[in-house]
Order: structure tokens, then C-alpha cells, then sequence
């Protein structure tokens, strides 16, 4: 029988829903922390296979979630492209910056595959252990992969990528297109390593006007999504432009998944007035909601399944599970999911 997760990304409507959580696997489950403090370095944990692997499985020995996600983290691909990568605690990923033409001509395609080979290996260790689980392999999409390669780190507003976009548009250009090869690379040999589907987070889409959105995240991630159905054309591709607003529409056209996750802030009815039906939906209960349990975290996933039953939908946050959640509350969420 074809697993949930596949129907919905096919257009099925499925009630109730399938159930995974963004971040799912990660800083509020003891047993990753217990990892974590023996590897001492997050990059180690994404590139050791064994340790990767099985930090994928643990929400699904826990929980009997529909889905488990690659753990990983989206700048993994700057590092393929040969951009120095390390992580300093409490401030996430740190690269030294990309500004010019000459920092960006350093970096190359050509071992892209030698260095995510190790991830590729984390995948082949999930697809052979997931059970009736669906397992999503997954990139960051090439506006907010460029965002950390020309920032360097972290930020609010991502000011010097978004300022490099406006005055050296052919730079940028350049730098996203080599994204896109290098992100091309990197999904497929997780598809074929055995990822059933595969993800594109834009965590930072929603900092972009119209235009801008259109040429940096639309367009991109509509390439992605051309040569993936040429190469792999059974695994689906799930898009979130996280905030996107009054975009969202004209991604889920224009972008080619077949499925969009919608982050916190979209109320769920609009997003399924704006995104067509065939196109499925992912999300998109607060985090904070999940954080709080009890009657808050009832009412609010009610009112997700109430807007978006009847069409294809995948209940999950509308952004990561942040690390003071109580996993109890996790389970909760999907009793109640299943019991819908």
C-alpha cells in the first residue's frame, strides 16, 4: 500500500492526515542530546553516518511519525561548493563570507559529491530501517543557501546578501546558479541513495518584494524542480518560502512541487484558497503552541484540520520545534492528530 505521505503529494486527500514535525529530530529529545554532548560538533553529527542515521530514526521509535527528515542542516551545500563551514555554539552556521567575484570563482562543482558522500550514506542507512515511514531528504533552496554563503552567518536580515542582489545582480545571479548545480547534485544522489521525497526550505523567502521573490526564490526552485522531474520523476519535492505571504499562490504555480509547507504566520483557509487543490499543504502549527500543550495546542490544530480537510495535507509546524518542548507534548500531537 502506497505510505500516506506519497498519497497526499500524489493530490489524495487522506483523513486524517499524515504527521511529521520540522526539526523533529533534534535539541528537545534527551536521547540527541546525549549525541550531541559525545560528538561535541554539530558538523560532525550531519557527516558521521551512524550517528546521522540514527538521530533521523529517533522521533519515529518515539513517536510512529509518517515521515522522518534527513538530520542535516541547509548550508551543507556551501561546503560541498568548497566554502569553509564551521559551528559556533548558540550562533549556528559560520562561513567566511562570499562579496565578490573573486571569493565566488574560488568555489567550484567538482566535489560537491566527494563531500556529501556522507550524507548520501546517512540516507541509504534511514531508507534501509524506516519501516512504513516515508523518508524526506532535503536542501536549503538557493536564496537562503546564498543568503548564508554572502552573509557569513546567521542574521535578521541577511542585509549584505539582499544589497549584493540589488547592485551586482550578474554576481548573484551567478552565485545562485551554482546553487541550483550544486543543489542538483545533492538531491539526487539522495534520491538515489532512497529518499522517497525531498524538501526545499527558503527559510528567508519572505524578506524579498514581489519581483525580487519571483527572480530569487520562484525561479530558482522551479529549475530545481524541472531537471528533479526529468531525473527522479516518482519523488516529490515540497517547497517552503517561509513567509511568503500574498506569494503564496504564485509559488505553488509557478514553483513546480507538489507540495508547499506554509510557515506560522498563514492562516491555513487562505493558503488553501490560494494554492491549487491538486497541490498539497504542509503545516502549520505554532511551535510555541506545541511548546504550551493542553487546550492551546488542541484548539489551534483543530482549527489547522478544520481548514484544511477535504484536500491534500500534511500536519506538521510552521517552523521547527524549538528545544524547551516537552516531548510528551509531542506525543500528544499525534494522538490527536490520529484520533481526528
Amino acid at each position: 500500500m502506497t505510505k500516506t505521505v506519497l498519497r497526499v503529494l500524489s493530490g489524495e486527500a487522506v483523513w486524517p492526515p499524515p504527521v511529521w514535525l520540522m526539526r523533529q529530530a533534534g535539541r528537545y529529545l534527551p536521547e540527541y542530546r546525549a549525541m550531541r554532548a559525545e560528538a561535541g560538533d554539530f558538523l560532525k553529527l550531519c557527516l558521521t553516518p551512524s550517528l546521522a542515521a540514527d538521530i533521523t530514526l529517533q522521533p519515529l521509535r518515539r513517536f510512529g511519525m509518517d515521515a522522518a527528515i534527513l538530520f542535516s542542516d541547509l548550508p551543507i551545500v556551501s561546503l560541498g561548493l568548497g566554502q569553509a563551514l564551521r559551528y559556533a555554539e548558540g550562533e549556528g552556521p559560520v562561513l567566511p563570507p562570499i562579496r565578490s567575484a573573486t571569493d565566488l570563482d574560488a568555489l567550484s562543482l567538482d566535489r560537491v559529491a566527494e563531500i556529501v558522500a556522507p550524507v548520501w550514506e546517512t540516507v541509504r542507512r534511514v531508507a534501509a530501517n524506516i519501516g512504513p515511514a516515508t523518508l524526506i531528504g532535503f536542501s536549503g533552496a538557493p536564496f537562503t543557501v546564498a543568503c548564508y554563503m554572502v552573509e557569513g552567518h546567521g542574521s535578521r536580515d541577511f542585509a549584505a546578501a539582499r544589497l549584493m542582489a540589488y547592485r551586482d545582480p550578474e554576481l548573484f545571479a551567478r552565485l545562485i546558479d551554482l546553487i541550483v548545480a550544486a543543489n542538483l547534485i545533492y538531491l539526487r544522489g539522495q534520491a538515489d541513495a532512497g529518499a522517497e521525497v525531498l524538501m526545499l526550505f527558503d527559510s528567508w523567502a519572505g524578506m524579498l518584494p514581489p519581483g525580487e521573490f519571483r527572480r530569487w526564490v520562484i525561479e530558482p526552485t522551479a529549475q530545481i524542480a524541472a531537471a528533479m522531474r526529468q531525473s527522479h520523476p516518482h519523488v516529490p519535492l515540497i517547497g517552503f518560502p517561509r513567509l511568503a505571504g500574498a506569494m503564496l499562490g504564485e509559488y505553488a504555480i509557478g514553483a513546480g512541487v507538489q507540495g508547499v509547507a506554509i510557515d506560522t504566520a498563514m492562516n491555513p483557509a487562505a493558503a488553501a484558497d490560494m494554492v491549487p487543490p491538486g497541490i498539497a499543504l504542509q503545516g502549520n502549527l505554532d511551535p510555541l503552541a506545541l511548546v504550551a500543550g493542553g487546550a492551546p495546542m488542541h484548539t489551534a490544530t483543530r482549527k489547522i484540520l478544520d481548514a484544511l480537510r477535504g484536500r491534500p495535507h500534511i500536519f506538521n509546524l510552521g517552523h521547527g520545534i524549538v528545544p524547551q518542548t516537552p516531548p510528551e507534548h509531542v506525543g500528544a500531537l499525534v494522538e490527536l492528530i490520529r484520533a481526528a
